[in-house]
């Protein structure tokens, strides 16, 4: 084929190509349009009535004015601009159809015109981009201000929620060198059950049944795993299994756990203003909590001093309590209990440390994020105790990680439990073939 004849076959496509951007340039063009004469109308009536135009209203000015500006364009173009220009008045913009979307689980903005998605485990690009980054900002901004959050250089980090109870962070220049960044850990509208994680093959039902028993049984239960894990939504699983006829009092940074039961109190911290003043730290309602004469306790996520406080409770009536950890293992996550009990200021030596943490907590749950997005409880260890200066834990169910050849696969130790007399004893029925 000579060159001639190449360059032709190209140009069709070239044609086609240049034409497709053309109409979508013409077309971002006239959103942007509408969009600014949408909200010289919104603002013109709110100064006339003293009020801002309701859902209803703002629909009905934006789609008079695609009438004006484009009566001849095709009708599923026009909704769709319509849903665009809506969406960035009074929702999340571009957001809005992420958060929509049930099969997504994380939604990480890398500045304007890079959005990522987390959906099955996987991470993704999306076809998502904002305007720029003023358009970003804006919608930071409408996230964090209805909470009395603030976020500018002066304080260019935030953590907040949405109004469904997704969890939010974000960050912005001078700390991030490629624009705003949001990231959006989303709440899911139907807690999972343990069920759902059986079908998910992230436990067996011998490791269920065996949880449900320790969570009934009133063992104090940590979990723990790495960013992303599953850690929160395991816990919102074992929470399920407390008796509704208990007081529980759950302590979070952002509101996480969804327990169904009726008597649940739901603690939030609070940051510093911008004076630096009002900061209300998860230590501070661990130690508030005690005096609410709960029966349970449940930490979203121990980090700091406040796990001092939490294994004080576990060791002073408080049984059945529970909370999550980052560390990679049942090991690291005892030595990282150690290290947060000594960011308390105490000066504890680590023997006394030790006996308190061995003393408290009776199940490790370590949950993992395996490499192709699923996510599995990879160890189920006891905690039995002090020898000599040791915390002795032994694992009840472990996992055995595939080659590439095969898969992986639960497996229990096939040791009893030292608690199965516990459980027994408070009515929590546990069978022996659990742990054969």
């Amino acid at each position: 084929m000579g060159l001639m004849e190449r360059l032709d076959k190209k140009a069709p496509s070239t044609t086609a190509a240049t034409t497709q951007q053309a109409e979508a340039d013409e077309s971002a063009q006239l959103r942007d349009r509408v969009h600014l004469q949408v909200v010289e109308t919104l603002n013109k009536r709110e100064e006339k009535h003293k009020g801002g135009a309701d859902e209803t209203e703002t629909r009905a000015i934006i789609e008079s004015t695609l009438e004006e500006q484009a009566a001849n364009m095709a009708r599923p173009e026009r909704n769709r601009i319509a849903v665009e220009i809506y969406d960035s008045i009074r929702g999340l913009g571009p957001l809005e159809k992420l958060l929509a979307d049930d099969s997504i689980s994380e939604i990480m903005v890398n500045g304007a015109k890079q959005v990522f998605i987390e959906r099955k485990g996987k991470l993704l690009l999306s076809d998502v981009t904002f305007y720029d980054n003023d358009q970003l900002l804006n919608v930071i901004d409408r996230i964090v201000s209805p909470l009395g959050r603030h976020i500018d250089e002066a304080t260019p980090m935030v953590d907040a929620r949405l109004p469904d109870g997704s969890r939010v962070n974000a960050i912005i220049p001078p700390l991030s060198l490629k624009g705003p960044l949001l990231t959006i850990r989303k709440f899911s509208r139907n807690p999972l059950t343990a069920e759902n994680l059986i079908s998910y093959g992230s436990l067996t039902f011998k490791m269920a049944s065996f949880l449900e028993a320790c969570v009934k049984g009133r063992l104090n239960v940590v979990v723990s795993g790495g960013t992303g894990s599953g850690k929160t939504t395991l816990l919102n699983v074992l929470s399920a299994y407390i008796p509704h006829d208990e007081r529980i009092v759950t302590i979070e940074d952002a509101a996480e756990i969804q327990l169904q039961q009726k008597h649940v109190l739901t603690l939030e911290a609070r940051p510093a203003n911008l004076e630096g003043k009002g900061q209300i730290a998860i230590r501070d309602l661990v130690r508030n909590a005690l005096r609410m004469r709960p029966d349970r306790i449940v930490v979203g996520e121990v980090r700091g001093g406040e796990a001092l406080d939490m294994l004080q409770a576990m060791n002073t009536g408080h049984d059945g309590s529970m909370t999550t950890g980052h560390a990679n293992s049942t090991r690291d996550m005892l030595a990282r209990l150690e290290t947060m009990v000594l960011m308390a200021g105490m000066s504890l030596p680590i023997s006394a440390i030790r006996q308190q943490i061995a003393s408290a907590i009776d199940i490790i749950v370590q949950q993992t994020r395996l490499r192709d997005g699923s996510r599995k409880i990879t160890s189920i260890s006891e905690v039995l105790g002090m020898e000599g200066d040791v915390i002795v834990t032994q694992e009840i169910f472990g996992y055995d990680y595939g080659d590439g050849r095969s898969p992986g696969r639960f497996r229990a130790t096939g040791i009893k439990p030292h608690c199965c007399d516990k459980l027994a004893a408070s009515g929590a029925g546990v069978k022996d073939e659990w742990f054969s």
